[in-house]
């Protein structure tokens, strides 16, 4: 009994704090550690040792590092190799000797040492990919390090937990001999499990696949996650390890995203619950007794990793300021840091209060995560006093001020040069803004007229000669970046027409709100040109077809918003706030909204349309407002999901 009443306290405080910390938009991670510190025996302890948390919370990291092995992509490393040869490998090794030499020097052991080394070394993989591609900074060179330099760190984590836990195996013979011993073990389970990936896997999900039976995809998927865990641990070696070479013998096969999706629900679980019974190990006795010494650490610390990666990276040929921003986007600790703590102290090999101390400085250095991405571009440019708009040989800003009545095209990919292609065609003027430097450069050398940069800068939206301008079209697709390309543009000149490009529907409101004249959404774009052929190949004259559409661009695609839901629809808490629904709601002889009238309804639920009525077999779209609702009618309503569940129960019950 005691045992449910720990697990129904842990699962209260993670439901309520990692809710707390996502609408703080902090990670889930700090969220599961606070959780852990709550209710651990260092906080209110209501978590004792009734239950055994860390054996499946060892299960957690086991599915963490199997995704990891099915993320992982030697051609995408091959592609990258001079930056993760001359950025990651030396940053991992220098920060690792660096780390170890002050701890040694500070009176740890060799084996603690290595340990903190390597807790040090490396950064946090999910919440730096994370950053990275919601900002759109990926693409810049700064980002394209930092993802090099954490392909290395991934691979260097493997070694890692080969020789954690050899320091603990109390024998007589040497370090070297264990550690050669250690790689021995390790290179014999990497060819027998790269064999059975190679020979053995791809037949066995064949047949499996073939059953189409998805309870046992998922049930084989993970008994061979766990299987090849058990082999290396039998060898001696971590089960994390045997995990990721699992996923990487299946990164290459045709059910890599199957896989990961099937092994989602459980990594997420197990590995919040891991997160958990880290928390649980943090003694904050010891932060409020020793604050100085925590951020002394931390400070220390990520000003080596800063120092070193912007060091590295200039050497390697890349920009100071690139550098800088690599630099400040990986200064903190990793969730692998916590991973290696949890092993090492399982083991013995590092004293409480040094656990405990790089536990607090991994969850404050994760905390500022965030700030320090989002920050990190502006913080470079200002210590290199770059003024942020040209890199060499694209300084020189054509000279446009002769041009009028010309179009802007901000984002030259496919659909920017597809209308590029357009308007010269019919001998239209026009400038394009781009941030790829070699895309810019190769449309420069075809002549075209490109101006590299990001065009929310006031400076390149002057260069393009925005007050002579006709159209702006915002091309790149990207909701975020287009709503601060509408708002620059809209306070440089109130006037000009913007178009803006969008995937879908989700912001299309927003984007009209904040000044944009017309949004086309692109999945909406293509039902119509879709229905187009459908209309035509059927014999409907092409006259008709062309008012249907034109009909539904002018109504900013009303009848194509809203979706009947299916079993895969996104519900996630982002998409929820978004999505619009169609639903059908019969009507029978106790509804309540039977004898009240359309207008009724729509103005007790304004938020939610009426679509259409059926009634007698005959559907009526946009029914009119005056229309008396009768038993056996369904009516056809769109909304958010929310919206729809409470008219569906304003029609059949009335007011609650």
């Amino acid at each position: 009994m005691e045992g449910h009443i720990e697990i129904l306290a842990i699962l209260t405080s993670a439901v309520f704090i990692v809710w707390l910390f996502r609408h703080l938009r902090l990670p889930a991670i700090l969220a599961y550690l606070v959780t852990g510190m709550v209710v651990g025996e260092h906080g209110l302890a209501w978590a004792h040792h009734h239950v055994n948390y860390e054996h499946f919370a060892e299960m957690g990291i086991v599915f963490l590092l199997f995704t990891l092995g099915l993320e992982f992509s030697v051609p995408k490393l091959m592609a990258m190799r001079h930056l993760v040869v001359s950025v990651g490998s030396l940053q991992v090794g220098i920060c690792l000797t660096i780390f170890i030499l002050i701890s040694l020097a500070l009176g740890q052991t060799l084996a603690s040492s290595i340990v903190i080394g390597g807790v040090l070394a490396l950064s946090s993989t999910a919440i730096v990919i994370r950053q990275l591609s919601e900002s759109g900074a990926m693409k810049r060179k700064s980002g394209q390090i930092s993802v090099a330099v954490l392909l290395f760190q991934d691979v260097a984590v493997v070694p890692l937990l080969i020789i954690v836990p050899m320091f603990a195996v109390q024998s007589d013979t040497s370090m070297g001999l264990a550690l050669l011993i250690a790689l021995v073990k390790g290179v014999f389970v990497v060819g027998l499990l790269m064999f059975a990936g190679k020979w053995l896997l791809p037949r066995l999900f064949n047949l499996i696949a073939q059953v189409r039976t998805d309870e046992l995809f998922v049930l084989t998927t993970l008994l061979v996650t766990l299987l090849a865990s058990a082999l290396t641990l039998w060898f001696g070696l971590s089960m994390a390890l045997g995990a990721f070479l699992a996923g990487m013998m299946l990164g290459e096969s045709q059910y890599k995203h199957q896989l990961e999706a099937d092994i989602r629900p459980y990594r997420d679980i197990l590995l919040g619950l891991f997160f958990v019974t880290v928390g649980m190990k943090l003694d904050l006795n010891v932060l409020v007794e020793s604050p100085l010494i925590v951020m002394s650490v931390m400070l220390a610390f990520m000003s080596i990793k800063l120092i070193v990666i912007k060091m590295l990276a200039v050497k390697a040929g890349e920009l100071p300021k690139d550098g800088w921003a690599s630099g400040f986007m990986l200064a903190q600790m990793g969730e692998f840091g916590f991973v290696l703590i949890a092993l090492a102290t399982q083991v013995e090999l590092l004293p409480t209060n040094v656990a405990s101390i790089l536990l607090g400085v991994g969850v404050i250095s994760m905390a500022i995560t965030p700030f320090m991405i989002e920050n990190a571009r502006k913080w470079a440019l200002q210590i290199t006093h770059d003024n942020g708009v040209e890199p060499p040989k694209l300084e020189t800003l054509p000279d446009n001020s002769k041009l009028k009545d010309h179009v802007i095209i901000c984002g030259f990919g496919r659909v920017g040069q597809t209308v590029s292609r357009f308007l010269k065609q019919e001998s239209i003027d026009f400038i394009a803004i781009d941030i790829d430097p070699l895309r810019t450069t190769r449309a420069r050398e075809a002549g075209e007229n490109v101006l590299f940069g990001s065009s929310r800068q006031t400076e390149l939206l002057q260069a393009a000669n925005l007050s002579e301008a006709k159209l702006v079209v915002i091309a790149f697709g990207e909701d975020k970046q287009s709503l601060e390309v509408i708002q620059k543009v809209r306070s440089l000149s109130p006037d000009v027409p913007i178009l803006v490009r969008t995937r879908n529907d989700d912001q299309l409101d927003i984007l009209q709100d904040a000044g944009a004249n017309e949004v086309v959404p692109e999945i909406l774009e293509g039902s119509l040109m879709l229905v187009s052929q459908v209309l035509s190949l059927s014999g409907v004259p092409l006259s008709k077809i062309f008012k249907r559409v034109q009909k539904e661009r002018n109504s900013h695609y009303n009848h194509l918003h809203g979706f009947y839901e299916g079993e895969h629809t996104d519900m996630s808490p982002e998409a929820i706030e978004r999505i619009q629904f169609a639903h059908g709601i019969l009507l029978t002889e106790h509804s309540y909204a039977v004898g009240h009238s359309i207008a009724y309804l729509t103005e007790e639920n304004p938020k939610v349309t009426i679509v259409a009525l059926k009634r007698d077999g005959v559907e009526t779209e946009d029914p009119e407002d005056n229309v008396i609702l009768e038993p056996q009618d369904t009516l056809i309503v769109r909304g958010k999901p929310r919206r729809v569940e409470h008219i569906e129960r304003f029609i059949q019950e009335g007011h609650q």
